[in-house]
């Protein structure tokens, strides 16, 4: 596999189906439960803590799919779904990086949520600024997420933590 920079929807939906990686190994999941349209930044350098950084995007229209049953003439995008998410980039990551195995989120330590995305949003952009990466027998993530909405700060995430498992049968 050929590191990029950035990734366009189909080249996510190729890692939903299991072949950017490999059989076996990190998997993006397929709509509607993947939560970004695009990957517009990836590398092993650079954010807050200089241990790599990921930048995605979600183009938000009226039509998607949870805005019509959360809530009944309420939408509003579940907080879930943008923590998932970060979880889903953080995977990629490890992923990216040649880390084998499945991915599973593993927990978060801090999760602020201090505003919505609505229908009315136009784009949602998550930032992830990888604090470690543990490359042994366990390949695991850990990092701090920002999501935004129209440049705006909503949610944030300290320690996510997402792990890459080679076999999922006692997890």
């Amino acid at each position: 596999m050929e590191q990029q920079s950035s990734y366009n929807k189909e080249e996510l939906l190729s890692c939903g189906r299991g072949e950017l990686f490999g059989p076996g190994n990190a998997q993006l999941p397929l709509p509607p439960m993947l939560m970004f349209d695009r990957i517009t930044h990836i590398s092993e350098e650079g954010g807050a803590y200089g241990k790599g950084e990921i930048r995605a995007e979600l183009d938000v229209k009226k039509d998607l799919w949870f805005f019509e049953c959360h809530f009944n003439d309420d939408p509003v995008m579940p907080g879930c779904l943008g923590l998932d998410a970060m979880w889903q980039l953080i995977g990629f990551f490890l992923g990216w990086t040649g880390g084998p195995g499945r991915g599973r989120a593993l927990g978060a330590g801090e999760v602020k949520f201090y505003g919505q995305v609505l229908p009315t949003a136009k784009k949602v952009e998550y930032v992830i600024n990888m604090k470690r990466v543990i490359k042994r027998k366990l390949y695991m993530g850990i990092g701090d997420a920002h999501l935004y909405v129209d440049g705006r700060e909503i949610y944030s995430a300290e320690d996510l933590k997402v792990g890459l498992f080679t076999n999922t049968d006692n997890f």
